[in-house]
């Protein structure tokens, strides 16, 4: 009996996939279990629409990533830190912070899309990345100053 799975299931079938499986087994666990669905030509015409669905999603927050990320790389966050002797930066610039930046200015940005290479703790002009969506980065600069 073909069915099409609607859940993962280890070892077994992903979401979306399409497997041959014993009917027993089938009707016993799968369907009961609600892991899998009889493939018949509306549970196939249901299956290709959420495909279909799902690609366009992707697909616009894709777009709306190649936007941001146009936006973004003109955005120089300033940051007024306090120093000591030989201008020695008390502290760094956090994650939280250029976040926290990022929000005044009216861009919602997750704390694990930032990405710092190296901490924040001298004066000056320095490029923080931005994970936007898979290989899409936009650099932003941070300038710190006393």
């Amino acid at each position: 009996m073909e069915v099409i799975f609607i859940k993962d299931l280890k070892n077994q079938g992903k979401k979306g996939e399409i497997k041959n499986v014993k009917d027993g087994y089938a009707q016993n666990f799968l369907i009961k279990n609600g892991y899998a669905v009889i493939k018949t030509k509306e549970n196939l015409s249901k299956l290709n629409h959420e495909k279909t669905k799902k690609a366009e999603a992707e697909e616009n927050k894709k777009q709306e990533a190649t936007k941001l990320k146009k936006e973004l790389d003109k955005i120089v966050l300033e940051f007024q830190v306090k120093t000591g002797a030989g201008d020695k930066v008390f502290g760094s610039i956090s994650i939280k912070q250029i976040k926290d930046g990022l929000q005044e200015k009216g861009y919602k940005i997750e704390k694990s899309a930032i990405k710092l290479n190296n901490s924040i703790a001298s004066l000056g002009f320095h490029n923080v990345d931005i994970e936007l969506y898979p290989n899409i980065v936009s650099t932003i600069k941070v300038h710190v100053i006393k």
